[in-house]
């Protein structure tokens, strides 16, 4: 009756076989494609043997109403069943070949069929595939024997208290370490750590510093602890099967961070080395601008148009063009650049940036055009609105101004840019500035001793210059008087109110000492005779003891 069924079946295998090759000879694709996707159809979703604790093997394809799950767990049921009977000297698996299956047994006991599907789908033969999971079921068998043992236990038992011996005695040997370290660092304080500084400002002290490595040791002290207690458990998990598979799990935790850092670092190691090379050259080709900056600025190197004091500004603006550039190439180069959180940080600080810069913006773009139009340098006396100062300092974003007062004053440079700017040093250096004052006299005053004593007035002026020469500008014939306007050179801008004053001081002796009044026409009118205004010193000695 056996051979018969083998028969039909053989015949069955054969026929099969002529009809797919007839098919495929007359390019009956159809037919072809129903044959593969009825044995996807057969291949089920892989299901893992585990009768104790660890996975043996994993079950793709059903048989008949079995799916691959059912069968698994039949598998794993049956592996346990032989567990308590298996005799390791007299009894072993056998393969026996049934109706086309092979089936793995042991005594009367079918632990499992592997059928033609398996086989294919393991990409073996059904005998290769066959042996292959009765060594696999054999070791697992035997371990679990070996495993049971009273002897494999009392093994097991004194490797944990083995465990926990090595584990007290490596607690204490660090608790010891680290109370000699910290009395090493305390006898340090004073001597090998003093109080840090930046400048004149104390970041901490003596007992600050000592206290912040103390801290830091403590908490390595915690670290080391940590990684000991944790590293013994997994260990002591790891000795018995039951809590094997936790033990995995905790030295995955460590394990598997470590492995990814490790390989990531690996494979970022080709991207390090492009940043490294790109970071060099860009910073030698700015260097070598920085260089000929430089030379410019200290005038030893000459381009037509190109003014010395433009050379700082430019470079740094070529910098920064080249950084931003480095870092357009760089980006793409760095790891996790493409990450949501990366991008999303990214956006965030641009939004910021754009929020919060307009005005920024606005003043280093001023910046930069009062750079190039040169409308004043550091130390030049200038007026910007009503603000009379000498420049101290320019930055991207404002200018500073000392005020003859001696008052700072910063200013935006977009306001600069909307307001009027006078310089007075840049016209004192190439022309001579030209300071100027009015006085008025009346018509019974000859305009000709007006002019020769404002003029004698402005010859006694110091930092006045005689070449070009002082000259009168009579700006007004009023009804009463006429206005007599002194002007006068000067080169030092910075002497400006000290020289305005020394030459009201020497207009006043001149005429004081010619007896001319310095007073209006309406005040020698309404004053019905009072005395003279010349102070006493600068009259004749006659007129001195003359009664008033």
């Amino acid at each position: 009756m056996f051979m018969n069924r083998l028969y039909i079946i053989r015949l069955l295998l054969i026929c099969s076989i002529f009809s797919s090759s007839f098919f495929i000879v007359w390019g009956n694709e159809d037919s072809v494609v129903h044959h593969q996707s009825a044995f996807k159809r057969k291949k089920d979703n892989p299901a893992p043997v585990v009768p104790f604790h660890d996975t043996l093997f994993h079950v793709q394809a059903g048989i008949g109403s079995f799916s691959s799950h059912d069968r698994a767990l039949s598998i794993s049921e049956k592996i346990r069943h032989v567990c308590k009977e298996y005799n390791n000297y007299l009894d072993t698996l056998t393969i026996v070949s049934e109706g086309g299956l092979l089936e793995i047994t042991y005594r009367d006991i079918v632990v499992m069929s592997i059928t033609e599907t398996d086989a294919i789908i393991n990409e073996k033969t059904q005998a290769e595939l066959a042996s292959e999971y009765t060594e696999i079921i054999n070791v697992t068998i035997a371990k679990y024997i070996k495993d049971k043992k009273w002897s494999t236990i009392i093994y097991r038992v004194l490797l944990i208290l083995l465990i926990i011996i090595v584990q007290y005695i490596l607690l204490n040997v660090v608790n010891m370490l680290f109370r000699k370290l910290f009395h090493k660092i305390l006898s340090l304080k004073g001597t090998k750590i003093k109080t840090i500084k930046i400048k004149n400002y104390v970041l901490m002290d003596e007992g600050k510093s000592t206290g912040f490595i103390l801290l830091l040791f403590k908490i390595l002290r915690y670290v080391v602890l940590f990684l000991m207690l944790y590293l013994s458990i997994t260990t002591a998990l790891s000795v018995f099967p039951a809590t094997r598979h936790l033990a995995g799990i905790l030295w995955g935790y460590i394990l598997t961070p470590l492995n990814d850092i490790f390989h990531g670092v690996i494979n970022y190691i080709p991207d390090l080395i492009t940043i490294i090379v790109i970071v060099i050259v860009f910073r030698y080709l700015i260097k070598g601008l920085g260089f000929f900056a430089e030379e410019i600025h200290k005038g030893r190197l000459s381009i037509n148009g190109f003014y010395p004091d433009w050379a700082h500004p430019t470079f740094n603006i070529v910098k920064t063009l080249l950084y931003a550039f480095m870092l357009v190439v760089i980006f793409p180069l760095l790891p996790f650049w493409e990450s949501p959180a990366f991008k999303g940080v990214s956006i965030f600080f641009g939004v910021i940036f754009s929020l919060g810069s307009s005005s920024v913006i606005n003043n280093v773009v001023s910046g930069l055009v009062l750079t190039y139009m040169r409308p004043f340098n550091i130390g030049d006396r200038i007026k910007i609105g009503d603000i009379v100062g000498n420049v101290m300092e320019k930055t991207p974003l404002v200018t500073r101004i000392r005020t003859p007062k001696n008052e700072e004053v910063t200013i935006p440079n977009s306001n600069i840019m909307t307001a009027q700017t006078f310089n007075y040093s840049e016209a004192a250096r190439i022309y001579g500035l030209i300071l100027h004052s009015t006085y008025s006299f009346g018509y019974d005053t000859p305009w000709r001793k007006v002019h020769e004593l404002l003029l004698e007035a402005a010859k006694r002026t110091p930092d006045v210059m005689v070449d070009p020469k002082p000259f009168i500008l009579q700006t007004a014939l009023d009804d009463f008087y006429a206005n007599y306007q002194l002007n006068v050179y000067i080169r030092d801008a910075d002497k400006i109110p000290r020289i305005y004053s020394d030459m009201h001081q020497n207009v006043q002796d001149v005429f004081n000492e010619n007896g001319i009044e310095l007073t209006s026409f309406h005040y020698e009118a309404a004053r019905d005779a009072n005395k003279s205004t010349i102070p006493v010193c600068y009259m004749p000695e006659n007129v001195k003891t003359t009664p008033s």
